[in-house]
């Protein structure tokens, strides 16, 4: 008797494993493929943006850029008090115009107001300065704190609106039902994304490495890479 009891024991905590193994499988897997996803869907983000009209002034500030944040999806929910968060990723530009690969970021915005509903829309911060790019990468920074953040000049009516004079670290363009509009993110915070960075390179790797040191690459992120620089007014 005490053996059958044993040996029922042993099975099911072999099934118990077995299970824990496969959830864990399953979770790398997931994570891969939402990371795949994420930067397909930030290649799709851009290449909306380049083919507004309205939206000149996005491709000049890109072209000039020293970094750029794509967040495919953010998601604003609120009743009295609203938020805002979603994923997205830092890739930076160096001198010559090549864009990096791109390292993974969360964000977070808290707001207090009389909020109804949910929105999902997409959002781009193009980073204007060295200062700006190494504050995200240093991880936890506040837009609107720690760097200055504007909205970005939309429509056809910004004709005066040039590269040289608008002056801040971040400017900030947002998706409202299929329509390109400014989007203020102050308040907002970046933090990085240790994990996915990590399954997305293979390694432990951390932003500094993938945005300034550029020493991993990912070819899955070629496309968004060439979206980027097709973006780019000429």
């Amino acid at each position: 008797m005490r053996e059958t009891i044993n040996l029922v024991r042993r099975s099911i905590l072999s099934f118990m494993a077995a299970g824990l193994l496969f959830a864990g499988t399953s979770s790398l897997a997931t994570a891969g493929e939402n990371q795949d996803l994420l930067v397909q869907k930030a290649k799709l983000t851009i290449e909306g943006l380049s083919k507004n009209p309205d939206l000149g002034e996005f491709r000049k500030l890109l072209a000039v850029a020293k970094g750029v944040v794509v967040f495919p999806q953010i998601l604003e929910a609120g009743f009295f008090i609203g938020g805002a968060g979603g994923s997205g990723v830092l890739l930076g530009q160096d001198e010559e115009g090549n864009w990096t690969s791109p390292a993974f970021y969360a964000m977070g915005q808290g707001s207090i107001g009389l909020q109804f509903g949910a929105q999902a829309k997409e959002l781009v911060l193009v980073v204007m300065t060295e200062k700006g790019v190494k504050a995200i990468i240093n991880n936890n920074v506040k837009l609107g704190a720690d760097l200055s953040a504007a909205v970005g000049p939309v429509g056809t009516a910004v004709g005066a609106a040039t590269t040289t004079n608008l002056n801040s670290d971040v400017f900030s363009f947002a998706n409202a039902k299929g329509l390109f509009i400014g989007a203020s993110v102050a308040g907002s915070v970046l933090t990085t994304k240790k994990e996915w960075n990590e399954l997305y390179y293979g390694k432990a790797v951390t932003p500094t490495a993938i945005v300034i040191d550029r020493s991993v690459n990912n070819a899955q992120s070629d496309g968004l890479r060439a979206a980027l620089k097709a973006a780019e007014a000429p």
